[in-house]
């Protein structure tokens, strides 16, 4: 199974506080130990939302949104894309994570759908359509 591992972020990070060279190095170790087990597909911290914009979508309206956004605690400061064997494995794995941040932190871990979730409605045609676009996804990725 494939989940979504989300950090949220904290004051600190939303103020832009970089990690110390201990916790870059208790992560360094930790994303190691992630890839040495299979389960590490990718990962990154993410700026503060003051960097960031939204785009609110409304019938065919877009409108823009520029950061900050307001509570912290629902925002994200990064994530990692794990492939486990199951939800317990990949409890386990992140109780063995160094807090990501100088206070107290909240993780989340989210199922990552499958193509089996979507049932019918993935035809085969979908199917393949998606095959060649993430094939050329990761060809980008490696640019």
């Amino acid at each position: 199974m494939k989940v979504m591992v989300i950090v949220k972020a904290s004051k600190g990070s939303e103020a832009g506080e970089m990690p110390s060279q201990q916790l870059l190095t208790e992560m360094g170790n930790y994303n190691e130990e992630l890839v040495k087990a299979g389960i590490l597909l990718a990962g990154d911290g993410l700026h503060p939302s003051a960097k960031g914009k939204r785009v609110r979508f409304s019938g065919k309206d877009r409108v823009v949104i520029d950061g900050p956004f307001a509570e912290t605690k629902e925002l994200i400061a990064g994530y990692w894309l794990w492939q486990v064997g199951s939800m317990d494995e990949a409890i386990a794995w992140l109780k063995r994570c160094p807090n990501p941040h100088d206070e107290t932190t909240e993780v989340e871990i989210r199922p990552v759908f499958e193509a089996a979730d979507f049932g019918e409605a993935f035809t085969p045609e979908l199917r393949d359509q998606e095959e060649r676009i993430f094939a050329e996804a990761k060809k980008n990725a490696k640019l």
